[in-house]
């Protein structure tokens, strides 16, 4: 991993650009885990340049890091702007520098990110536009799994508002109570609901719709939460799988993020063959969906050992408490070694779709 720039005999850092914050609803969660980034960064070989998007689109140049920050240091939040520093989109370009959007959610791994950087021609960490669009829509990405056959729990896709009441009766015909209501287009648990029984299910639906107006409607199952990590371009590497262990029944936003009620096994006591059988299937799903970079592939396994994919995250929490950079230091890859293997295949990434644009 040579991270290094020589300008005649002169060696500089690479520089990295950390884009956080975000318009969507997981906003918070990119900031806590950009500031993870910044204290996790060899600064023997970057430095770090940080821009915050606001809630409002705006992106705002911040911090500058040449070394460890300090204990304590924060970035800049939607609570501490500073509006005079409000710069263009496009004033994050550096030639050779190389981008880590550090986004959750729509507008930040939906895809729209991804084809900006592409058109300011610079690399970045993470998925492409497709793999980023493909993954963060629940629905298509259900298509697309189908299609390799990777197995799935049943669901009701309610891709058109005006047949609520119609699907609503094939909820009824084709799944049982519990389900789960999601918006298509979301993460980190944001409008998601479990509903119990028939008369709960119009009021999850509209709880999604304020979110996204592509809704699906899960089988729910009684099974354990196991979570495969991913890193890699055409070279495809996984990890032994970890377990998130429940201290509530349902992970909402806020037992995930604000209260911290999650507590993680790595790796996950299950059977050695429902261990290679899951790492199997997080490869081959990464690939149908054309991944890049990195994605943490989540599965339900029940009681007895069925086992469905029930997501794949293709910019996952990267706090130093997160799953991803967990699974992967079990793994023997440091945070600050991922963080670098991450910036290798950003660059192969790039230089592969520059090389298919010369012709």
């Amino acid at each position: 991993m040579d991270n290094y720039i020589f300008q005649g005999d002169v060696m500089t850092k690479k520089v990295l650009v950390l884009l956080y914050g975000g318009r969507s609803a997981e906003r918070e969660v990119s900031v806590l885990s950009a500031e993870s980034v910044i204290f996790a960064v060899n600064y023997d070989k970057f430095s770090v340049k940080t821009f915050f998007i606001t809630q409002t689109g705006d992106f705002i140049k911040t911090q500058t890091f040449d070394e460890t920050p300090k204990a304590g240091t924060k970035l800049m939040t939607n609570g501490t702007i500073d509006a005079s520093a409000i710069v263009s989109p496009a004033s994050i370009y550096e030639k050779d520098a190389v981008v880590f959007p550090v986004l959750h959610g729509p507008m930040g791994e939906d895809g729209s990110i991804q084809g900006f950087l592409e058109i300011l021609k610079m690399p970045y960490v993470g998925p492409s536009i497709t793999s980023a669009s493909v993954t963060m829509d629940k629905i298509m990405a259900k298509h697309v799994f189908e299609s390799v056959d990777v197995p799935q729990v049943p669901y009701v896709a309610l891709t058109d508002l005006t047949q609520i009441d119609e699907k609503i009766s094939e909820v009824a015909d084709k799944l049982s109570y519990p389900v789960f209501v999601k918006p298509a287009n979301m993460g980190s648990s944001v409008g998601i609901s479990k509903v119990s029984d028939a008369s709960q299910l119009r009021d999850a639906i509209t709880e999604a719709k304020k979110y996204d107006n592509r809704i699906l409607i899960e089988q729910g199952v009684n099974a354990r939460e196991i979570e495969v990590a991913v890193l890699g371009n055409s070279d495809v590497k996984t990890t032994l799988a970890g377990e998130v262990v429940k201290a509530v029944e349902f992970y909402d936003y806020q037992s995930k993020y604000i209260d911290n009620q999650i507590t993680m096994a790595i790796p996950a006591e299950i059977p050695d063959d429902i261990m290679t059988k899951m790492r199997e299937i997080a490869a081959r799903a990464y690939r149908a969906v054309a991944g890049v970079g990195m994605s943490r592939c989540d599965f339900f396994l029940t009681e007895d050992h069925q086992l469905y994919l029930n997501e794949i995250n293709a910019i996952p929490g990267f706090t130093e408490f997160s799953m991803y950079p967990l699974l992967w230091e079990n793994m023997g890859l440091s945070y600050p070694d991922l963080i670098e293997s991450l910036v290798d295949l950003a660059i192969e990434a790039f230089d592969i779709r520059e090389s298919k644009l010369q012709h």
